[in-house]
């Protein structure tokens, strides 16, 4: 089914996939993509796919599917930063003042911004919280007013 086009291939697998058997089957939305989206966005989802009708399936990145994210521009309070060598740092982002999860966002900042927030998070470090496994590459912050907050950072809608 590989080389069978989008459009036949969902409605192939339409008639295999039965209700209620633990897969989800999504429901193709044609139309207006900046229409989609904006609806998707309202309805706080991650963002949308959009895959033309007549590509076939291939794995890893394509031109042919395209992946569109949501994200807010916002003051939030660093719960944790995952910094691994090769890699983009990564941040646990919450309400400020509640410390409840709002998402994650990549630091996709210049080295002078990410080193300047990587020193800010050291100097408000603090330990993981109960049952949360620890990772030699993540710095958990200290909660309370002390905590360093980062004004317009992206999050994905949880």
């Amino acid at each position: 089914m590989r080389d069978i086009g989008c459009k036949a291939r969902r409605e192939i697998l339409y008639g295999i996939i039965k209700p209620n058997n633990g897969i989800q089957f999504s429901e193709a939305l044609p139309g207006d993509p900046k229409s989609i989206f904006y609806l998707a966005d309202q309805a706080g989802l991650e963002g949308i796919v959009s895959k033309r009708a007549d590509s076939p399936y291939r794995s890893g990145p394509t031109l042919n599917w395209l992946k569109t994210k949501s994200f807010i521009i916002d003051e939030f309070e660093l719960l944790r930063v995952e910094r691994e060598s090769g890699k983009a740092a990564f941040a646990l982002l919450a309400e400020p003042g509640t410390r409840k999860y709002v998402g994650s966002a990549f630091v996709s900042v210049n080295r002078e911004m990410r080193e300047r927030l990587w020193k800010r998070v050291q100097e408000h470090a603090g330990p993981p919280p109960k049952d949360m496994p620890k990772r030699p590459a993540t710095q958990w912050v200290k909660p309370g007013n002390q905590s360093p907050r980062e004004a317009l950072a992206r999050r994905r809608r949880p």
